[in-house]
């Protein structure tokens, strides 16, 4: 099983954007994005660019790239948070088989965390987003991150390693921690019932879960966005 070299990987030196009209304000929350399967970091920025967050502050958007491995399903090699095989499709449990790939993208996310920290951002001002495998991913790093986060954001995406496990690991400082979940209706990679599977379990916790299906398939949309940069200048927003 391959697991990331962290002192080498360059997950850890991410492109960056500071949304605004000034990107050397100081930013007064962060927003770490994490990628689907076959993409990088860099694939998000034009959407990140398109979203408008003045009424929250300056905000640093981190765009990590996850380690290149070969991923099972097609033999080819890939930006790819963890192994997806044949046998990985969603509606087969548990997921993924590619536990330790997963655990290792984990501990790069909470690296991440710490490296915002140790640049001033408070954890509790530093929001995950994720898409596919990064919103899997964002899901489980973020509740099981020993500071509190102030959000998950998750598109298309569902819990990976089942409830109980969830319940035993998630942390107590990300209790009732809010939770935006978008899928598309008609997803053809990962189908709408497991995000909805996730809703219950999130709910079921305690935590406090935005809802919002779209008619689309496996993708990112205008309208998604807009919904994420309202929800969002909700939960930054400081009085």
């Amino acid at each position: 099983m391959y697991v990331p070299d962290l002192s080498l990987n360059q997950t850890l030196s991410p492109q960056t954007l500071v949304t605004g009209r000034d990107p050397a304000a100081t930013p007064v929350a962060s927003l770490i994005v994490l990628h689907g399967l076959g993409t990088t970091g860099g694939d998000f920025i034009p959407l990140l660019r398109s979203m408008n967050l003045a009424a929250v502050g300056p905000v640093r958007c981190v765009f990590p790239d996850a380690p290149l491995r070969t991923v099972s399903f097609n033999g080819s090699d890939m930006h790819a948070w963890y192994d997806a095989a044949p046998s990985d499709a969603p509606r087969h449990a548990p997921l993924p088989a590619d536990e330790a790939g997963l655990r290792a993208s984990q501990s790069l996310v909470q690296a991440l965390i710490e490296q915002e920290e140790a640049q001033g951002m408070p954890s509790e001002r530093i929001v995950l987003m994720g898409f596919s495998q990064g919103a899997v991913l964002a899901l489980q790093a973020g509740l099981r991150a020993p500071q509190r986060l102030a959000a998950i954001v998750a598109f298309s995406g569902y819990l990976p390693l089942g409830a109980r496990t969830l319940q035993s690991e998630s942390h107590p400082a990300n209790q009732r921690l809010p939770i935006f979940l978008a899928h598309g209706e008609y997803d053809e990679v990962v189908p709408i019932d497991r995000a909805r599977a996730a809703r219950t379990v999130l709910q079921v916790m305690g935590h406090l879960v935005e809802w919002h299906n779209y008619p689309m398939g496996h993708e990112v949309s205008d309208t998604e966005l807009a919904d994420v940069e309202a929800w969002l200048i909700g939960v930054l927003s400081v009085d």
